[in-house]
């Protein structure tokens, strides 16, 4: 099951995480976020670790530009983007990577889950994106700290992948074990791990992560 560990900023605390080998670290390049980047770590990541960049109904300019300067893996859209902007974005890497071999950056789509989701709204993004996110819809963009009733899942026919999110902590492990929708690849924690924004329990994250595989 894949790991994704948000919300990251501080070296030490990014150099404890990776002797975990999460499968993502996220950064968030979103101003009014309390965990918003604003010098970016420099620091070698191993290959196995992909970093990603989260955005809020940035311009697609703004986040190709982010992704290049820092060299990112993965872009995560946790906005109102369309699937419009998706088909924008993953054009332009996939033209990038035509011409010149580049390796074109995966792009997470997040939505905003609760008990009236349509699932049938993540139709229309699905040739664009090469996982899902679903979080617990709340009064800001992730970060809320909350669940959402995961039996809905099973209200998703599609087969993107998708990870898990929202108000998850070291408690959750077992039931998230129970999850069987064979499009549920892994999971994204934030809050429920941190000892202030953007600072990470290393040791309890561990825990979960020996619990969870």
């Amino acid at each position: 099951m894949k790991i994704k560990v948000c919300g990251m900023r501080n070296l030490e605390n990014i150099s404890s995480l990776l002797t975990l080998k999460p499968d993502f670290v996220g950064f968030i390049f979103y101003k009014k976020s309390k965990r918003f980047v604003t010098d970016f770590p420099r620091i070698q990541f191993p290959e196995e670790t992909k970093k990603v960049g989260v955005f809020v109904n940035e311009t697609i300019e703004n986040v190709i530009a982010t992704v290049e300067k820092y060299k990112l893996d993965f872009v995560q859209l946790h906005g109102n983007e369309t699937s419009e902007y998706c088909e924008n974005l993953w054009r332009h890497e996939h033209s990038k990577k035509i011409v010149s071999e580049f390796h074109s950056i995966g792009i997470i789509k997040a939505f905003s889950v609760d008990k009236n989701f349509d699932f049938n709204n993540t139709k229309q993004y699905k040739n664009y994106c090469d996982y899902f996110l679903f979080d617990t819809k709340g009064k800001e963009y992730g970060g809320n700290g909350v669940k959402f009733n995961w039996e809905i899942l099973k209200n998703y026919k599609g087969k993107t992948p998708f990870l898990l999110s929202g108000g998850i902590s070291k408690n959750d492990a077992n039931e998230i074990k129970k999850i069987k929708h064979p499009a549920f690849v892994g999971v994204d924690i934030n809050s429920g791990f941190e000892i202030e924004p953007a600072l990470k329990n290393i040791n309890e994250i561990k825990e979960f992560k020996n619990n969870l595989l």
